[in-house]
């Protein structure tokens, strides 16, 4: 069957899209009369100086409003970059945080690994772990705040005895790591033998007369090794320098 007129669709047909507004209408208009009145040779010359009078009026308006765009535009911009300077510096402390070790500044367990497999692409790594001995005992006997205190005094006495190129991290409530980029294992063991010296050689200012001290592993691993691997038998020489009596240096089994 063939559609005719009657059975077409009765929808209203759509409104075309409203235009913005012309903000300068007012301008372009009086614009539009001073041109008729300078075509019009035959017009006085009061009419010629309302004409102008008018296109003056409306080019000040114009400039004004000119103006004041121009400065809630500056003044937007100088939001926007206060902004995108607060997102900048927020982005940045998330990405500390992140990283670091809340209590200490020191680096958190998954930075530590995840630097130790940077640092292993570019050559060999010596790693220490520390963990401090009876630290239960500390807390209980003084509380949580002075063992706090001790955990942040220990991390001091590690960046004063570690060489620059180190990185410490917090990998536990007591444990630490240090990270020694291309060390042999004989150097690794005299630079924690320094660093278990730093910790015991005199109390600790938030435990007045009282000697704290620290149990050490340490392991090195060949440029590409599994860091794992090496955290694993720095970790077991920890545990064999605790039942060795504590407060020693032990060195890691050699990899087969």
């Amino acid at each position: 069957m063939l559609s005719t007129p009657d059975s077409r669709s009765d929808a209203p047909p759509q409104a075309p899209a409203a235009l913005a507004p012309d903000l300068f209408e007012q301008e372009a208009a009086a614009l539009e009369r001073a041109l008729l009145t300078r075509d019009d040779a035959t017009l006085p010359a009061a009419d010629y100086r309302a004409a102008l009078a008018d296109l003056v009026g409306h080019f000040e308006r114009l400039m004004r409003e000119s103006r004041r765009l121009i400065r809630r535009s500056d003044r937007e911009e100088r939001e926007l970059n206060v902004l995108n300077g607060e997102l900048h510096r927020l982005a940045s402390q998330l990405e500390y945080k992140a990283r670091h070790d809340s209590l200490t500044g020191a680096l958190n367990r998954g930075a530590i690994f995840e630097r130790a497999g940077r640092l292993l692409e570019g050559g060999a790594l010596a790693l220490v772990v520390l963990d401090i001995d009876f630290f239960k005992s500390i807390n209980d006997a003084y509380g949580h705040p002075a063992g706090d205190a001790v955990i942040c005094e220990v991390v001091e006495r590690l960046r004063g005895a570690v060489p620059e190129r180190a990185e410490i991290g917090r990998v536990g409530g007591e444990e630490f790591s240090i990270l020694l980029p291309e060390m042999p294992l004989a150097e690794a063991l005299l630079r924690a033998e320094a660093v278990r010296h730093a910790i015991a050689g005199q109390p600790f200012d938030c435990l007045p007369g009282r000697i704290v001290t620290a149990s050490f592993g340490v392991s090195d691993t060949a440029r590409h090794g599994a860091f794992g691997d090496a955290y694993a038998r720095a970790d077991e020489a920890l545990f064999e320098a605790k039942r060795g009596g504590r407060n020693q240096v032990r060195a890691a089994r050699a990899v087969p």
